[in-house]
């Protein structure tokens, strides 16, 4: 019986390519964007079109890598760049294949480089942390640099029509320089003129998970250290998430019932 959750949601499938042993996955990710847009609307976030194509590549991006990776994983993406001088953010579970994603333009670091750090958590085990310089304003510049470095594979990934892409991820004695001479047209034909193998299917949404609650809890340190700094003499103010830039309204009321309740 199908999964009618799975149907609203936009599947990867992952292939094999035999003879070349790489990894190969493709996808239109217009149904992502339609949810990544209704969250933006319904949030009130405004966003320039310039750091609208940096945020969409970045999600296609990082959901091929998500749909590359094993399926117990938790990954964050943070990408810095200093011209533009903007912050990305990517979160994902490859387990519910939840992405997220959010962009800052605001109280960015200048640094002598590009910056591209990604954690890792899995169950019972410590976060793994990678740290990876890049050059030039460029996700997908910044996610092969940081393969080649962290991963100890490479991978290459391509923008094949404004909303797909594709990820092509080495194996094990994996055809160099077929690998190092690919063209976005025989990424598009793949399936015409080489041996491909679907391997499984995933399904992904654009979903962060936060709520009121969370929320709370994530700005109660600084009620507790000092409450005026938080509310600046206002009863009401308006907290971002920081995952995917939600808003909510938190009132004093709310803090202090919060507060009371975690016995602090």
């Amino acid at each position: 019986m199908s999964d009618p959750q799975a149907e609203q949601r936009l599947a990867i499938v992952s292939n094999f390519v035999r003879e070349r042993n790489v990894l190969f996955a493709m996808a239109d990710f217009g149904a992502l964007y339609v949810d990544y847009y209704l969250h933006l609307k319904d949030n009130r976030v405004e966003i320039s079109g310039e750091n609208d194509v940096f945020l969409k590549a970045a999600l296609a991006i990082f959901s091929l890598h998500c749909v590359s990776r094993p399926r117990n994983e938790v990954l964050a993406w943070t990408i810095n760049f200093q011209e533009p001088l903007i912050n990305l953010f990517l979160g994902g579970d490859t387990e519910t294949g939840d992405v997220v994603g959010r962009l800052y333009t605001e109280n960015i670091k200048k640094a002598d480089e590009n910056v591209m750090y990604q954690e890792l958590a899995r169950k019972n085990r410590p976060v793994h942390r990678s740290v990876v310089a890049f050059e030039g304003p460029d996700v997908i510049a910044a996610a092969e640099e940081y393969y080649s470095r962290s991963e100890q594979r490479p991978a290459r990934f391509f923008q094949l029509a404004p909303e797909t892409f594709a990820i092509v991820a080495a194996h094990p004695d994996y055809d160099e320089q077929w690998f190092k001479d690919l063209q976005p047209d025989q990424v598009s034909s793949l399936f015409e003129h080489e041996d491909v193998h679907a391997l499984e299917t995933r399904h992904l949404r654009w979903y962060c998970g936060c709520n009121q609650q969370r929320i709370l809890q994530s700005i109660l340190p600084v009620w507790i250290q000092d409450p005026e700094s938080l509310f600046l003499n206002e009863e009401m103010i308006e907290v971002n998430c920081p995952r995917c830039a939600g808003k909510y309204r938190i009132s004093r009321e709310q803090m202090e019932a919060y507060s009371a309740d975690q016995g602090v």
